[in-house]
């Protein structure tokens, strides 16, 4: 690369960098650096209200927050999907890759353990990462709470159960299931991690469509919603850190 290459690549570096200063925090978080550089590698980012963070303004459970991710407003290819609660002690929820045939929309429910900011980091197609912001409030304490699944009778004969429903919308499916897990984080004294930690969409063929890995932070029996562009067959198929495996069609 000759001088005028290098001398593009500086100016870019630094237009990018006096832009990225310039952006202000919509929820004014003393974390956010720190995830940017431990998740997103300190690479280039925009805070974009396209990406749509949906979160009720106060978690009266703790243990089961639900949020939406919509992305479908950037109109651009998404490669990866981050979401993480800044606050927890185990920060990060998902790490989702949609394929062409799923749109860029994911719903569940995760666990808190005090108010904090909710992110949700999109890389799309030019290597920029789009990043949604919401913050959730909390009496806490949602991480370290005992298992409300342990504690009821009977819980193991449903252990890996998997209850789906398949909702045709105006131009696409949502695909909606609940796996019966309790999904332990290793942060309640006596019992180690076991949780559900990966999971692939697939068609009718085993073709994958998407994939997910999921983090401690997801609640127990955990609720996963996806939406595909086609009416066509699909499956999940899902695994914890012990080596038990689910999968539910639809």
């Amino acid at each position: 690369m000759d001088w005028r290459g290098l001398l593009c690549l500086a100016l870019f570096a630094w237009g990018w960098e006096a832009r990225a200063a310039e952006q202000s925090d919509p929820v004014s978080s003393v974390m956010w650096d720190y995830y940017h550089q431990r998740l997103l590698d300190s690479a280039a980012f925009t805070f974009d209200k396209r990406v749509q963070v949906l979160v009720p303004p106060f978690a009266e459970d703790a243990r089961q927050v639900p949020i939406q991710i919509d992305a479908r407003s950037l109109g651009a290819r998404v490669k990866r999907l981050l979401v993480w609660a800044e606050l927890n002690p185990i920060a990060q929820v998902v790490d989702f890759q949609p394929g062409e045939q799923v749109l860029p929309f994911l719903a569940l429910r995760i666990r808190v353990e005090q108010a904090t900011p909710i992110r949700a980091a999109v890389l799309t197609e030019d290597g920029l990462w789009h990043v949604g912001s919401a913050r959730v409030d909390a009496a806490g304490g949602g991480c370290t709470a005992p298992s409300v699944v342990r504690a009821e009778a009977g819980w193991e004969e449903r252990f890996g159960q998997v209850l789906g429903r398949r909702f045709r919308l105006e131009d696409s499916d949502r695909l909606r299931l609940q796996v019966a897990h309790p999904m332990d984080n290793g942060l309640v004294g006596g019992i180690p991690e076991f949780f559900i930690e990966q999971a692939e969409l697939r068609d009718a063929s085993g073709q994958r469509l998407a994939s997910l890995e999921l983090f401690p932070s997801v609640s127990e029996n955990p609720t996963l919603s996806f939406e595909l562009r086609e009416a066509q067959g699909a499956e999940l198929w899902l695994r914890d850190n012990n080596g038990n495996e689910f999968q539910a069609a639809f």
